[in-house]
């Protein structure tokens, strides 16, 4: 890759000097033909001249000296009467040429004007082309001019040569910029080429591989960008495959969920639909079964409005943690504990248990939704009367903790085996589903607590051994800073 970069750069900058070797060429041999036909005019006007104060003396239009003149100058000449007969040609039979005084020769009519003349031309009697100059000539004798003429092909032979001058010169002068043309050309290719390269990378997926950078050049400018885009791509890649994955997660809780229901609901409604038929078929008028069987039937419709409630509140739940609408205040932590447990003390001591209360200091306030809280209570309380036995004991306190406030319920109940305190705020999960069944238990109560906790940015936690009871904690904010600044409980699971 990068040698074909390379190839495509250094041929387009010899492309581009070649251009500019052609174009110097052209102008350059313009310009020195221009010079040297200038000068070459001067020169011959200066020869003219000493040809005219020559001629004007004795003698001066004898042919021989006249050609000995001619090949002194190094050109043809010709001396010219005014009316345009040709006196003496130095290369031509004067008598046998034509007249002279004609707008083909304007170098002539200028010289009979008393000025300096010339002309390029093909000469009529020799076929050669020429420089013509002349000078006005004043004898005796006549009035005239006195005319050199000089063979272009001088001209051509001299720019020939200043051309090839030019062209060795510009060649030795592009020799140093080929070769930096070169090196720039094979460093553009590098970059490109890495940064092909990299492109190829982020086509494929790896959206990990960074540019280097080595400047500030706009190659390191570009790569920098590019960098960034990398990084942005994999940053949307990484929170794409977060959302995937709790869009699995949600996704089997719903499935879960959706199981467990229908499982709770199996059951009862089982119960319900076969001790209906059962009395429809005659066992109404049974007296020694049927308010048996309407008692199962009793039974089983409260375990189903249980259920219900616990399933409307988990959907409020939800709703409420979308729509930010739970409404905190502040609180007195020991008023919450007292009014929960006053609820079910009727209850408590009904199955002859015993409630107590290890108050917080009195100043001890946290920032929560009342009701929220108190349902959260009255569902520990209610596990705690439910599987601790007649003449056990349930304590229910409150201690701060830094920002927060620690409360717990405390049983002296059968305790929860190690192998199930993991699972234990799961939706429907039951240590021991025939009991808590019975109980009238729909395995929605701790999960309702985890939930209602954890819109607090509060924790749950519990602490059991069998046989020596259990300990649930929770903790509240307190105060609506500490709510406000931090982000909502990670062990929340959106039901």
């Amino acid at each position: 890759m990068t040698g074909r970069i390379f190839l495509k750069l250094i041929a387009g900058v010899l492309c581009f000097l070649l251009l500019a070797l052609v174009t110097v060429d052209y102008f350059a041999t313009e310009v020195a033909s221009d010079s040297y036909l200038q000068n070459l005019t001067s020169q011959l006007a200066f020869k003219a001249r000493t040809l005219a104060l020559t001629v004007e003396q004795p003698g001066g239009m004898d042919v021989d000296r006249i050609r000995s003149l001619a090949r002194a100058a190094g050109g043809r000449v010709t001396v010219v009467r005014s009316d345009g007969a040709v006196m003496v040609d130095s290369e031509a039979n004067a008598a046998e040429m034509e007249n002279h005084k004609t707008a083909s020769r304007p170098e002539l009519l200028a010289a009979f004007r008393g000025q300096v003349g010339f002309n390029r031309r093909t000469s009529a009697t020799l076929g050669v082309p020429f420089l013509y100059v002349a000078v006005p000539l004043s004898t005796e004798s006549f009035q005239g001019a006195v005319r050199i003429a000089e063979p272009l092909s001088e001209i051509a032979r001299e720019a020939r040569q200043v051309r090839l001058r030019m062209l060795v010169s510009t060649i030795v002068a592009f020799l140093p910029a080929i070769f930096i043309a070169a090196l720039l050309a094979r460093w553009i290719s590098r970059r490109f080429a890495t940064i092909m390269t990299y492109a190829g990378e982020l086509a494929r997926g790896n959206f990990r591989a960074r540019l280097p950078l080595s400047g500030s050049s706009e190659f390191d400018q570009l790569a920098q960008k590019l960098n960034e885009t990398a990084e942005k791509l994999q940053q949307t890649v990484e929170q794409l495959k977060l959302e995937h994955t709790e869009l699995e997660k949600v996704e089997r809780i719903r499935k879960d969920f959706v199981i467990n229901v229908s499982h709770e609901l199996r059951t009862p409604l089982a119960s319900i639909q076969g001790y209906t038929e059962t009395l429809m078929d005659g066992a109404l008028d049974d007296p020694q079964h049927n308010m048996r069987f309407l008692g199962i039937i009793r039974h089983n419709a409260e375990r189903l409005a249980r259920l219900t409630a616990d399933l409307l509140t988990l959907s409020r739940i939800e709703q409420k943690r979308k729509r930010q609408n739970l409404e905190f205040e502040p609180h007195p932590v020991n008023a919450l504990i007292k009014e929960a447990v006053d609820v079910v003390r009727p209850i408590a001591e009904k199955s002859r248990i015993c409630l107590r209360t290890e108050p917080a200091p009195d100043a001890a306030s946290v920032w929560c939704d009342v009701e929220a809280v108190s349902q959260v209570l009255s569902n520990l309380l209610d596990n705690a009367i439910k599987y601790t036995p007649a003449g056990g004991n349930i304590t229910v306190g409150a201690r701060p903790t830094g920002h927060f406030v620690e409360v717990y319920v405390q049983d002296t109940g059968s305790g929860i085996p190690a192998e199930d305190l993991p699972r234990l705020f799961e939706r429907f999960y039951r240590v021991d589903k025939a009991r808590s069944r019975e109980m009238g238990g729909t395995g929605l109560g701790l999960s309702i607590v985890k939930h209602l906790v954890a819109l607090h940015n509060g924790t749950v936690r519990v602490e059991s051994q069998v046989n020596a009871g259990s300990t649930f904690f929770f903790t509240l904010p307190v105060d609506e800073f500490e709510l406000a600044n931090k982000q909502l409980n990670p062990e929340f699971t959106a039901p």
